[in-house]
C-alpha cells in the first residue's frame, strides 16, 4: 500500500502542475510579467526538492535541468518565447506522466525535453553537470522561524550595494517582518549622506534552511555584522502552540536582564510599559520584541486556520456517506408517515426535529460534494492552445462564472462532453485568421465559456465567435448521409439539432479532430445519462452557443410525487411549471389530437397512461403536470397529484436500465417503489409516435408497469 506521505506529495504534485499549466498558458501571453516567472520557477522548484525528499529522484533530476533554465529566464538572461512555453508544457506532462507511473529512469522522450533545455541554453551535458553540483538552497517541509540581524558597515554604500535590495530577497522566502534599527543615526549636522546608520533585524518564516538565508548575504557577509538565529519550528503535523511571551523573547535576545525583569514583574502594568519607567530598555527593542511576538503569532494562527479550513478526504468516502444519508432520507419519509397517521403528538414532535436534522445533513453533505466549476475550466486553456495551433489558427478562452458550484460526479463526467464541442467549435466554428481578416474579424478568435445557477440546475454555456451553423447546409449533410428523408421539412432549431445525430458530421475529410461522424453523439449522450438537455443557437458569420442545462446534483433531488393507476411516478420539480385540471371531455380532446389549451396557448399533450400502457379508466376530471421539456411547455395527464417529495435516487439494474422515459427509482416511505421520468425521452417518443401516426404507422411502443 502507498505510504500515506508519497501519496501527500503525488496529490500535491498533481495540483501545483494544474496551477503550472495555467501559469505558462498565461506566461506565453504576457512573456515579461516577473511575477508569473517566479510563479513558474517556484513550482518546479517545489516539485524538485519535493521529490528528492520522497524518493522520485528522476523527477527531481529531471526537473532540476528545467529550473536551470528558468532560473536563467528569471535573470533576464533569456527571453520567454513560444518555443520555452510548449517545451516547459511537455515537460509539465512528462512529470505527471512519470508520478503517476512511479518511474525512476528517464525515458527516451524526457531525454529529448532535456535537450531540448540545454539547446535553448547553448550548453553540453558537461556544463550543466558541473552547475547541477553546485549548493543550492535546500526547502524542508518544517518552517522555521529565524531571527536575523543585518547591521551593514557604514560604508556599505561605497561598494555599490543596496541594503534593500537583500531584503527584498529575504521578503521572498517566505512571511517576513522587518525592523528598522534607527538610534545609531546621528544629530543633521554630523551626518554623512553617503554613510548608512540604519540596521535591521528581520523576523523570517520559511521553509528554506540557514545556508539559504546566509547565501542571501554571501556578497556582503564581509562587510556587515550578520547573525542568524533559529527562534521557532513549526510542526504542521502536530497542534500549534502559543508562541513566547515578551518577557521571554526580551530575555532570549540578551535585552534585558533576569534581575531587571523580576524588578518590574511586581508592578500592575504591562510589562513593556513597566520596563519603560524602569529605564532598563530602550522603546525600540521592546517594539522589536514586540514585532517578532507578533509576527510568529500571526504564522501560527494561520496554520490553524488552514488546518480548520481544508481537509483532503478520498471521494469514496464521500460517496459512501451521500448514500447513507439517503438512506437517512428515506427512513425519515417512513417517520414522518407514521407519525402523521398515529394521532400521538409526541411522535410527530420528535418526527418533525428528525426531519429537520436530516434536511441539514443533506444540505450540508451536498455542499460537501460541491466544487467549483473552476477547476474543471481552467483544463481547457491547454487543450484550446495546442489544438489551435495544431489548426493553425489563432484562438483565445474567456471565462465566466468560474465559482460556480456543481456535483463533483457531474463535473468528471462532463469533461468528455466539453472536450468534444471545444474541439468542434475550434475545428467548425473559427475561421482561419486570414479568411477572419477579410470578414473584419479579429484575427484571434474567441472561445467563450460561462457558467450560471438557474433553480435547481446549472447552465454552461460554450460560444464561438466564428463562421456559425448554416441549416440549409446541415439538413443536405443529413440527406445525403441517410439520416433524413429529402422532403422532411425541419424547423431552424430542428436543423441544428442533426450535429447530434450519430454520424453526423460536415467535414469532407477525415482529420485527426474531426470527420469521423463521432463527436456531438457521445456529447448527447453523456448529458441524456446526466439527465441534462442541450440547446444550440447559432446566427451565420457570427457564431454558435451550445447551453448544457444540468442537475446540481444527481444524488437526490426534489420531485412531485404523482400516480397514474396504481403506480406511482415522481417528475423532476425543476422542470415542472404549474399543475392543471382537465374534463373528461377536454382530456379525451387533447388526448385525440396531442395537443391541449391553456390560457389561451395550445401546448403539446402526453398521456402517461397511454405512452408507458398502463391500463385501466381515467377519472373523471384528469390531473395535467405542465412542464418544460426540449425548449417547449408539455402537458403530462396523470390520475391524481400527491404532493412534492423528496426523492433519493437509485439506479435501476441492468434489466431495466435502458427503458426509455424512465431515469431511476426512489423508495418512499411505507418502502412502496416509484419510478422517477426522465420527462425529456417521453416528449421525444411521444413527438415520434405523432410523426408515425402522420405517415400512417403504427406507433412503437415499450409495454411496462410499475
Amino acid at each position: 500500500m502507498e505510504d500515506r506521505h508519497v501519496k501527500a506529495f503525488k496529490e500535491e504534485s498533481y495540483d501545483i502542475l494544474a496551477e503550472l499549466e495555467s501559469l505558462l498558458l498565461e506566461l506565453e501571453e504576457n512573456p515579461k510579467d516577473a511575477t508569473l516567472i517566479d510563479r513558474v520557477f517556484g513550482a518546479m522548484h517545489t516539485i524538485k526538492g519535493s521529490g528528492a525528499m520522497f524518493g522520485f529522484d528522476a523527477i527531481s533530476d529531471f526537473t532540476h535541468e528545467i529550473e536551470t533554465v528558468l532560473d536563467m529566464v528569471r535573470d533576464g538572461i533569456l527571453p520567454v518565447t513560444s518555443g520555452l512555453v510548449r517545451l516547459t508544457l511537455s515537460a509539465r506532462d512528462k512529470i505527471l506522466e512519470m508520478l503517476d507511473s512511479g518511474t525512476q529512469s528517464l525515458d527516451k522522450e524526457a531525454r529529448a525535453i532535456v535537450a531540448g533545455f540545454r539547446d535553448l541554453i547553448g550548453n553540453d551535458e558537461s556544463e550543466i553537470k558541473e552547475e547541477s553540483e553546485e549548493p543550492e538552497p535546500v526547502e524542508t517541509t518544517l518552517r522555521i522561524t529565524y531571527r536575523i540581524l543585518f547591521k551593514p558597515n557604514t560604508d556599505i554604500f561605497t561598494t555599490g550595494t543596496n541594503p534593500l535590495l537583500l531584503l527584498s530577497e529575504l521578503k521572498a522566502m517566505g512571511e517576513c517582518t522587518i525592523v528598522a534599527r534607527t538610534n545609531e543615526i546621528p544629530p543633521l549636522a554630523e551626518y554623512n549622506p553617503e554613510a548608512c546608520y540604519v540596521s535591521w533585524e528581520i523576523i523570517l518564516t520559511t521553509n528554506c534552511d540557514e545556508n539559504a538565508i546566509r547565501d542571501v548575504f554571501i556578497f556582503v557577509e564581509d562587510n556587515c555584522e550578520l547573525s542568524i538565529e533559529k527562534i521557532f519550528e513549526h510542526d504542521s503535523g502536530a497542534e500549534s502552540e502559543d508562541y513566547k511571551r515578551l518577557g521571554e523573547i526580551l530575555l532570549d535576545r540578551g535585552a534585558v536582564t533576569p534581575e531587571a525583569l523580576n524588578n518590574v514583574l511586581n508592578k500592575h502594568k504591562f510589562l513593556g510599559e513597566r520596563l519603560l519607567e524602569s529605564k532598563v530598555i530602550s522603546r525600540e527593542k521592546i517594539d522589536a520584541a514586540l514585532k517578532e511576538q507578533e509576527h510568529v503569532r500571526k504564522v501560527l494562527q494561520k496554520d490553524r486556520d488552514m488546518q480548520v479550513s481544508s481537509l483532503r478526504v478520498d471521494a469514496a468516502k464521500l460517496d459512501s456517506l451521500v448514500d447513507l444519508v439517503g438512506e437517512l432520507v428515506t427512513v425519515q419519509a417512513r417517520l414522518s408517515q407514521k407519525a402523521s397517521g398515529d394521532n400521538d403528538p409526541e411522535l410527530q414532535l420528535i418526527a418533525e426535529s428528525v426531519e429537520r436534522l436530516t434536511e441539514e445533513l443533506r444540505d450540508n453533505t451536498m455542499s460537501i460534494r460541491m466544487v467549483p466549476i473552476g477547476t474543471l475550466f481552467s483544463r481547457f486553456r491547454r487543450l484550446v492552445h495546442d489544438l489551435a495551433g495544431e489548426l493553425g489558427k489563432e484562438v483565445q478562452i474567456v471565462t465566466d462564472g468560474a465559482a460556480t458550484e456543481l456535483d463533483k460526479t457531474v463535473i468528471d463526467q462532463l469533461n468528455e462532453p466539453l472536450v468534444h464541442i471545444i474541439r468542434n467549435a475550434i475545428d467548425h466554428g473559427i475561421e482561419q485568421p486570414a479568411e477572419r481578416s477579410s470578414f473584419g474579424k479579429p484575427v484571434k478568435g474567441t472561445i467563450h465559456l460561462a457558467a450560471e445557477h438557474a433553480g435547481a440546475s446549472v447552465v454552461i454555456s460554450i460560444s464561438d465567435d466564428g463562421a456559425g451553423l448554416a441549416p440549409e447546409i446541415l439538413k443536405a449533410k443529413a440527406v445525403e448521409k441517410g439520416l433524413i428523408a429529402a422532403d422532411q421539412e425541419l424547423s431552424e432549431d430542428e436543423c441544428y439539432s442533426l450535429i447530434l445525430r450519430p454520424g453526423f458530421t460536415t467535414s469532407t475529410e477525415v482529420t485527426d479532430v474531426s470527420g469521423r461522424g463521432v463527436g456531438m453523439d457521445v456529447v448527447k449522450r453523456s448529458i441524456d445519462s446526466l439527465r441534462g438537455t442541450i440547446g444550440i443557437t447559432s446566427s451565420k458569420g457570427i457564431g454558435t452557443t451550445i447551453s448544457l442545462r444540468l442537475p446540481l446534483t444527481l444524488a437526490i433531488i426534489d420531485g412531485l410525487l404523482v400516480s397514474v393507476g396504481q403506480d406511482l411516478f415522481v417528475i423532476p420539480l425543476a422542470v415542472i411549471d404549474e399543475c392543471v385540471e382537465l374534463s373528461k371531455e377536454e382530456s379525451i380532446q387533447s388526448r385525440e389530437r396531442s395537443m391541449m389549451t391553456f390560457r389561451g396557448q395550445v401546448h403539446p399533450y402526453v398521456s402517461l397512461r397511454h405512452v408507458l400502457g398502463i391500463g385501466g379508466v381515467a377519472p373523471a376530471i384528469e390531473k395535467v403536470v405542465l412542464v418544460n421539456a426540449l425548449g417547449k411547455r408539455t402537458g403530462f395527464s396523470v390520475d391524481k397529484v400527491i404532493g412534492q417529495h423528496q426523492t433519493v435516487i437509485k439506479t435501476l439494474s441492468k434489466v431495466l436500465g435502458n427503458v426509455e422515459g424512465i431515469s431511476g427509482a426512489t423508495i418512499l416511505g411505507d418502502g412502496t417503489v416509484a419510478l422517477i421520468l426522465d420527462v425529456n425521452q417521453l416528449v421525444k417518443a411521444e413527438r415520434s409516435d405523432i410523426q408515425y401516426k402522420a405517415q400512417g404507422a403504427m406507433p412503437r411502443r415499450v409495454e411496462m408497469t410499475a
